[in-house]
């Protein structure tokens, strides 16, 4: 879909998107994770001293050297020993501070700002370019914490993969239904923001939505669902996109300092999810292979659901492919 499309497409949602509006307050600060202590050093034995005659009367046998423990015989108790601890996961590269983004950014200017900037992912590499992948948001925040379980039992039904975006709102909404999504291979979860507002340095903002003011907040807006997703998840989230799809950019600098990847789109499925469920239809339908498509998953009673419950059992039946972003950007 060309920019100026999908541009009208995007500006149909504006309505429900200011309806997920941020919260005034920022997110704090994400502290730095503390550094991993280097393990003790072993001891090393102590040199075994020369064995003294052993009496004849009370026989001693001399301490083995500690070996596998043999199979025992028919009716006897083995003693079998502990396992060796498993070695420690690494830790997670740190998030830079709020502090050193700042003081990095603190003079920088941006030069350009929208959908499409540099840093943003807008189609799938060569190498995946037949399949298409499907991205829905949940924006969360006053009318925008909903839950579209039949869109989600529509993709698992035909087994199609996606990428979800949640914001840290919805997740605090809706904990039984990420503890779900988290748990299913056939979804990835990444990084909608912390309170869901577009990405600036300047204090731009996107369908009356405030962006965020300075490099401190762009910080902000990513690490607080940044530091919730790793919590939860076990791993950081590889991907993000800002509440609006926004971004300046410097903000997108930021957000590659702090390990993100920016999914923007290629084609706009639903505008919002303000779009009824024949046009879903058709603009999934003419979604053309390495297309990022964005929907929306937390308005049950948008035409988003039913218009992707009839379109993909036709993209299926064409041979059509789907693909989780992280397995398109390997």
């Amino acid at each position: 879909m060309s920019l100026s499309r999908r541009t009208l497409l995007v500006a149909a949602a504006g309505t429900t998107l200011a309806a997920c509006a941020p919260t005034t307050s920022p997110a704090p600060p994400v502290p730095t994770a503390p550094p991993v202590p280097t393990a003790a050093p072993v001891p090393t034995a102590a040199p075994v001293p020369t064995a003294a005659p052993v009496p004849t009367a009370a026989p001693v046998a001399p301490t083995p050297t500690p070996t596998a423990t043999p199979t025992p015989t028919a009716g006897a108790t083995a003693e079998v020993p502990a396992p060796a601890p498993a070695p420690a996961a690494p830790a997670p590269a740190a998030v830079p501070s709020r502090a050193l983004v700042t003081a990095r950014y603190a003079d920088a200017a941006p030069a350009a700002w929208g959908l499409d900037v540099p840093g943003v992912l807008t189609a799938l590499p060569r190498s995946a370019a037949p399949a298409i992948a499907l991205t829905f948001d949940a924006c969360g925040g006053p009318g925008g914490s909903g839950y579209d379980a039949a869109l989600v039992e529509t993709l698992r039904t035909h087994g199609v993969p996606a990428t979800l975006f949640l914001n840290a709102r919805w997740i605090e909404a809706n904990p039984a239904a990420f503890e779900s999504l988290a748990a299913d291979p056939l979804f990835e979860i990444a990084n909608h923001g912390t309170a869901h507002r577009p990405l600036s340095v300047t204090g731009r903002s996107a369908y009356g939505i405030a962006g965020t003011r300075d490099p401190g907040e762009v910080h902000d807006e990513i690490a607080g669902n940044l530091a919730k997703l790793t919590a939860l998840l076990g791993h950081p989230p590889a991907f993000f996109r800002s509440g609006t799809a926004h971004y300046d950019d410097v903000a997108t600098r930021i957000a590659a300092d702090l390990g993100q990847r920016i999914a923007g789109f290629s084609t706009n499925a639903d505008g919002g999810a303000t779009l009824p469920a024949a046009q879903v239809r058709r603009e999934l339908l003419d979604a053309a292979p390495g297309a990022i498509v964005i929907a929306h998953m937390n308005h049950p009673t948008a035409g988003t659901g039913p218009g992707l419950a009839t379109a993909l059992p036709t993209l299926l039946a064409a041979g059509r492919t789907f693909t989780r972003l992280s397995d398109a950007f390997r």
